[in-house]
């Protein structure tokens, strides 16, 4: 109702501005030939200034009635699928009320955590030399749904928290993955599966490694199937599972990978 009035007002102030102007017009010419004084003159272009003016105010009070309007509109600021409505038309709303839920799923967030021993390897692998460059220069990743199908389109990590939680060693992160055929859901649950690939190394698993002090060792078996400490240098392979061997070990070494603590030296192994 407002903003129709505040049209109205306008309509007629643009009508009143339009005959002000032709009496102006009018008078001009008439005091060009001497037939109407000065003061006429005047006295009819102050009429249409005053029109003029009545035409902005009325344009000012259109132009708040749609903001007006616009208040009484609740527009999402995104495109998506509209979950539950727990109001009802006639329930008394507040700006703390909670109309709905618009999950916007033309690209989705997927949050994940990774162990910060994944970020160390990521900065001392040349991915970067910082974790946030690190991230970013990582490959595509891809996303495994709970029923093990594999999502068709590759995501990016674009971001990760500065802190790491104490009580579980890990960072969480962030992946956007396109939607374009609304197949994720807000809420799905999957696996963020990172690629990860180095050639010509010794990868062997975290059970196999016993660590004495500063002093890492893996129990070789040799050729007698006797048991014998091998001083090793490692790095984590990122995975939480395994280990890659820098020195200490050479390919077709044979070594105890289960129940390594309970071996000691020249002890005979059974495979």
């Amino acid at each position: 109702m407002e903003l129709e009035a505040a049209q109205a007002n306008l309509n007629s102030c643009l009508a009143a501005e339009n005959s002000a102007k032709l009496e102006y017009e009018s008078n001009k010419n008439l005091f060009e030939k001497k037939i109407v004084s000065q003061y006429m003159l005047d006295n009819s272009e102050n009429s249409y200034k005053r029109a003029k003016a009545a035409v902005s105010q009325a344009e000012a009070a259109v132009n708040r009635a749609k903001v007006n309007l616009g208040f009484c509109t609740i527009k999402s600021p995104v495109t998506g699928i509209i979950g539950e409505i727990p109001v009802n038309p006639g329930v008394q709303v507040s700006p703390s009320t909670t109309l709905s839920i618009i999950s916007g799923n033309s690209t989705m967030k997927a949050e994940f955590s990774l162990p910060e021993t994944v970020i160390e390897y990521a900065v001392s692998s040349g991915y970067g030399g910082h974790a946030k460059n690190a991230l970013k220069n990582f490959p595509d990743v891809t996303f495994v749904m709970k029923n093990g199908t594999e999502y068709p389109y590759k995501g990016r990590i674009t971001g990760i928290t500065g802190m790491i939680n104490s009580s579980t060693g890990t960072i969480t992160c962030k992946a956007y993955f396109p939607n374009p055929d609304g197949a994720l859901f807000s809420g799905i649950q999957g696996t963020v599966v990172i690629p990860s690939s180095r050639k010509d190394v010794i990868v062997i698993p975290q059970s196999a490694v016993l660590r004495l002090q500063d002093k890492a060792l893996v129990y070789k078996v040799k050729a007698d199937s006797t048991a014998t400490a091998a001083t090793v240098t490692y790095s984590d392979a990122g995975n939480g599972q395994d280990f890659i061997i820098s020195s200490g070990l050479n390919v077709g070494d044979r070594i105890v990978t289960v129940g390594a603590n309970n071996v000691q030296e020249g002890q005979k192994v059974l495979f």
